[in-house]
């Protein structure tokens, strides 16, 4: 049922793979390097990357803070994307890689930033390139509907999460034939009603942070699977609550009752978004 989806998304996410041998030629120059970083939004824990180099050349974005080592593609030339800083405050070094042949990259630019945000899980409400609440407009105002009139954060999650589950089908032909460099849309997954298991994280993420409620992506193994695979943590009455829409959707479709709350030791957390 998921043999696919673990060579898609460690493709996507490993960090060593990829840029594993990179050459590095002359940083530019401070005034260079900043101008493909936007900053504005460092106090809730994200930041704004643009690519600047080669047009017709893949890019990567690094980000570093002590052993924590997240890289990503940049999708679009020209167009700024917003990341995490996901690993709590301090110092992170941001580096911006040009591809020069198969998984050859070069250093072009690379900068420091220093985060110190104004609360542990205001990164958890942002949107970012996996979980993008902002252009998802189907996906947002389908959590206000389903939202609307329920009192707390608890009543906010189980009312998307019963949506999500017994709406969204399991994407078997997609999992046979997604390359590297995909990414989830959140609006195409409700529009389509399929997807794998990166779909139905990214989906929850984006209608939960709409709806102002802290919501991880995070990918790593579970008892559930034998595959790679994604999931969420929701912040509910001071605490992270592991929620699995994928397991939890096929159980329920198939007429079975399953628990909103999955045990923590059957999860084991690889990344975090």
């Amino acid at each position: 049922m998921y043999k696919w989806i673990g060579k898609t998304v460690l493709a996507l996410i490993l960090t060593a793979a990829p840029i594993c041998c990179f050459s590095s030629r002359p940083a530019a120059a401070a005034e260079t390097e900043v101008s493909w970083i936007d900053t504005s939004s460092l106090k809730q824990g994200t930041i704004g990357i643009r690519c600047s180099g080669s047009p017709t050349k893949r890019h990567k974005v690094m980000i570093v803070k002590a052993d924590k080592v997240y890289t990503y593609d940049l999708q679009v030339a020209g167009q700024s994307q917003t990341f995490p800083l996901q690993s709590g405050n301090g110092a992170y070094e941001v580096t911006m890689l040009e591809q020069t042949s198969g998984t050859q990259y070069q250093k072009i630019g690379s900068t420091s930033v220093n985060l110190q945000a104004a609360s542990d899980n205001a990164v958890f409400l942002g949107s970012v390139q996996n979980v993008n609440w902002k252009d998802s407009k189907t996906a947002a105002a389908l959590a206000k509907k389903l939202t609307a009139g329920k009192k707390t954060d608890t009543a906010k999650a189980k009312a998307i999460y019963e949506y999500v589950t017994a709406h969204i089908g399991y994407d078997f032909k997609k999992a046979k034939s997604l390359g590297s460099l995909y990414l989830p849309s959140a609006d195409r997954t409700l529009s389509s009603q399929k997807g794998i298991c990166y779909d139905y994280a990214s989906l929850m993420g984006v209608m939960l942070r709409s709806s102002g409620i802290p919501t991880k992506l995070v990918m790593g193994s579970t008892t559930y699977v034998k595959e790679y695979h994604a999931w969420n943590e929701i912040y509910l009455n001071g605490r992270w609550v592991i929620v699995d829409a994928t397991i939890d959707a096929a159980y329920k479709q198939a007429g079975k009752a399953v628990p909103f709350a999955k045990s923590a030791d059957k999860y084991s957390a690889s990344k975090v978004y």
